[in-house]
């Protein structure tokens, strides 16, 4: 008798139900780990209550999904989710409260930034041409450059208005990493498959509903529907080989897809392989700040509005969160996102909130129609790596079957939810493909 191959996955994160769905979808029997209580890792729901006790369920972070996210959109298709049910599609338009910036039609990505860069009022007719010069020499040279640059670097010429209201807004949002310390290699990369890859490329996929809902619990029931194993509040504490076999706590395996944080990779790769636990251990992380504020009968133009960053005022988005989940309980609630939040949470988190609310007051002072208050702060510590130039991240193959699945390890996007998808795919693939008599 033919027998499936056991496959082990740790880590229920996007990565790890990638990895989990598709080794199932190939005929393996999966079992999927979590130390968590949930599945999601940093793209989850978060049942919590706020300063008067009330129930909420909130997102620990406003994740942002593009048109050329297929990896992502096709998983949560295969699971059982519509994309254009659970995702608002909006043309990529970066709003500020005093001012319209670059605003995408839809249409073929390149033509439409185009025709936007010279729509674009705020700028003077040489800075919207240079805008334009500078990315057709980025396309002529394959969007490829010095891998020892920073986007502050790449963008040194641009015009200061071109810089803060396009490139540093962009950059945060994608890297997480101010432009002073990003990757130029890695932001290139990004904006070609947004901006020049297709279209609807460019597209914003803003969330109709609680981020569990459009991957973590629908991919959970059909992996149990599947005969896959989801086994939760389970920290695993070694990962070995033994007589031919992975052995995960005793348990054995014929592979193992390492889909948890790199540092508890690297914890459960080092017997393995040293080297790839310390490479990955070395990874540093920038933290992401939601500030959630209420204010009942309060409506922004757009769901979501661009804000000027300063030394005192810290978010770079706001979120007007009862327009897109067109839900009554989001009515009036409002999320503000601090990206790249070290240098903010050094001065401390009290101090981070009442920046917050003080920008928010004054920055959309006409749109409050009773003052905002807070509701309640999500703060991930490490919601990503610092991707900085030349950074060395992690290979996905740290032995024969043992693969890591992540969005720090080797691949050509940043730490977003389709780099962790597309890992996770790809050690579904990467697990050797013959059975066991």
């Amino acid at each position: 008798m033919v027998r499936r191959l056991d496959v082990a996955v740790i880590g229920g994160g996007w990565a790890g139900l990638a990895a989990a769905v598709q080794a199932t979808q190939d005929g393996r029997q999966v079992t999927l780990f979590e130390m968590a209580s949930q599945l999601g890792g940093r793209a989850r729901s978060v049942h919590c209550r706020d300063a008067s006790g009330q129930d909420l369920t909130l997102d620990n972070g406003q994740h942002i999904l593009i048109g050329a996210y297929h990896r992502s959109l096709a998983l949560m298709a295969q699971v059982g989710v519509s994309p254009d049910q659970v995702l608002q599609r909006l043309p990529l338009r970066l709003c500020y409260p005093d001012l319209e910036g670059l605003s995408l039609r839809s249409g073929h990505p390149s033509l439409a930034f185009a025709l936007a860069v010279l729509a674009c009022r705020q700028w003077r007719w040489r800075d919207r041409l240079g805008l334009l010069r500078h990315c057709a020499v980025f396309a002529m040279k394959g969007f490829s450059c010095d891998s020892r640059l920073t986007v502050a670097d790449l963008c040194a010429n641009f015009p200061q208005s071109v810089r803060e209201q396009l490139i540093d807004p962009l950059c945060v949002a994608a890297l997480n990493t101010p432009m002073s310390q990003a990757s130029a290699a890695v932001f290139l990369r990004v904006l070609k498959d947004a901006l020049f890859s297709g279209r609807g490329s460019s597209d914003l996929l803003l969330a109709r509903r609680p981020l569990s809902d459009l991957l973590a619990d629908p991919a959970a029931a059909w992996l149990q529907a599947k005969g896959a194993r989801v086994r939760l509040n389970q920290r695993i504490g070694q990962v070995i080989l033994q007589e031919g076999q992975w052995r995960v706590d005793g348990q054995a395996f014929d592979a193992v897809v390492l889909a948890c944080t790199a540092a508890e990779a690297a914890r459960l790769a080092g017997p393995t392989d040293a080297a790839w636990a310390q490479t990955a251990g070395a990874l540093h992380y920038e933290p992401i700040v939601t500030v959630y504020l209420h204010s009942p009968g309060s409506r922004l133009p757009m769901p979501m509005m661009a804000l000027h960053q300063g030394p005192e005022a810290p978010a770079q988005f706001a979120f007007d969160l009862g327009q897109l989940h067109q839900d009554s309980q989001a009515a009036g609630r409002f999320a503000f996102v601090i990206s790249g939040a070290g240098a903010w949470l050094e001065r401390g988190l009290a101090t981070t909130i009442q920046a917050t609310l003080a920008q928010a007051r004054q920055a959309l002072a006409k749109y409050w129609q009773t003052p905002p208050v807070l509701q309640r702060v999500l703060t991930e510590k490490r919601a990503t790596f610092a991707c900085t130039p030349g950074l060395q991240r992690p290979h996905a193959r740290i032995a024969p079957d043992l693969i890591a699945a992540g969005d720090y390890v080797q691949g050509p996007y940043p730490a977003t939810l389709e780099g962790a998808v597309m890992s996770g795919y790809a050690a579904a693939k990467a697990i050797a493909s013959q059975t066991s008599l």
